[in-house]
């Protein structure tokens, strides 16, 4: 939560907007690499539109965690956690409540490219053999509790080691760093693998932030950032993104350089052919709760239009409770009122089935 905070603080004061100019929606795995590669769109699922973000640490009760969820209207609920025992037994503790008032768990396998000591991994394979058996053990404990949605990383194209300059915007695959990038499609691959090894038959979504098609193009075609092919692809079942006011509107996004804005959803629906999931959106920190509120609603509306037609199948706010009022829509119980009431407001007069 505190990277977050300092990430997006730090954007907000380089001037208040992360995209630098328009772009074109063109591939950073080369030029027009998706001109020519069709699919057949794999539809979203329904009933998971509106969801928010948690975290297993909450003082809230699993119990608690229902009736505010519920009270809300949303049905999905995302948060993250490793196989460290201590998570992954709140985690199920939570699985365990929401399964039985038919609310759907997200689970972030919130594993990053370094080790416990924040040593980077120092092979692919051994980023690949760390991803699978952290995966493997959170899809083995959470199979019994109706969890079947897992996400495979959290915002890895933006850690120091993979991005080479966190200011752009993501769109090319030079973007990134050549040599560590076989670590991070290590690590993905392997929880990929790892979760499916437990259950089969779970969706496996990988995720990504601000424009950044560089780097999902580049994972998805195997393609290294210095434009060489040939090495390991990887394949999700949902495309992941996160969105903050600063990166942009993700429906028209810019990038660097010249050229049009694109519409990041629809470029993804066509690239790779699955669902899209926003798994993170809210303005920035900074913000008081007239402007969130406002946010709220203009950001709720406009997912809401698009989400047929660009293959949305969720968007998750962030977040619940945030021990603030950066982020959250309630501190500790105590409910913010303006954004609370934005948020709560729009669900209950806009179904998911409208």
């Amino acid at each position: 939560m505190l990277r977050r905070r300092q990430f997006l603080g730090s954007l907000t004061a380089l001037g208040g907007t992360y995209v630098l100019g328009g772009c074109g929606g063109g591939s950073g795995a080369g030029a027009g690499a998706g001109a020519n590669d069709p699919h057949v769109v794999t539809a979203a699922s329904a009933g998971t539109f509106y969801g928010i973000n948690g975290h297993y640490d909450y003082r809230y009760t699993p119990a608690q965690v229902v009736t505010i969820i519920k009270r809300m209207g949303c049905s999905t609920y995302r948060l993250g956690c490793t196989d460290d025992p201590a998570q992954l037994k709140a985690v199920v503790k939570l699985a365990q409540a929401l399964q039985a008032a038919g609310l759907t768990l997200f689970v972030l396998i919130d594993l990053s490219i370094y080790d416990a000591s924040r040593v980077m991994f120092a092979s692919e394979s051994i980023a690949y053999e760390r991803g699978r058996s952290c995966a493997a053990t959170v899809a083995t404990a959470l199979a019994p509790y109706g969890v079947t949605m897992y996400e495979c990383g959290n915002e890895l194209t933006r850690e120091g080691d993979i991005v080479l300059d966190p200011t752009t915007a993501g769109t090319k695959a030079a973007d990134f760093n050549n040599t560590n990038w076989p670590v991070m499609r290590g690590v993905i691959r392997g929880m990929i693998d790892g979760v499916k090894s437990a259950q089969p038959a779970a969706k496996c979504g990988v995720n990504f932030t601000v424009a950044d098609i560089g780097a999902s193009d580049a994972l998805w075609d195997g393609v290294q950032p210095d434009g060489s092919s040939g090495h390991p692809v990887v394949r999700w079942d949902m495309t992941t993104w996160h969105n903050f006011e600063v990166y942009g509107d993700i429906l028209n996004i810019g990038s660097d350089g010249s050229g049009r804005r694109f519409d990041l959803p629809a470029y993804c629906q066509a690239r790779y052919g699955v669902p899209f999931l926003l798994t993170e959106w809210n303005t920035g920190p900074e913000k008081g709760a007239a402007y969130r509120a406002s946010y709220i609603s203009a950001q709720l509306a406009s997912y809401f239009a698009a989400r047929r037609t660009k293959n949305i199948q969720s968007v998750m706010y962030y977040e619940l409770d945030s021990g603030d009022e950066t982020f959250g829509l309630m501190i500790d119980g105590t409910i913010l009122s303006q954004p609370y009431d934005a948020f709560t407001n729009f669900i209950a007069a806009h179904p998911e089935t409208a």
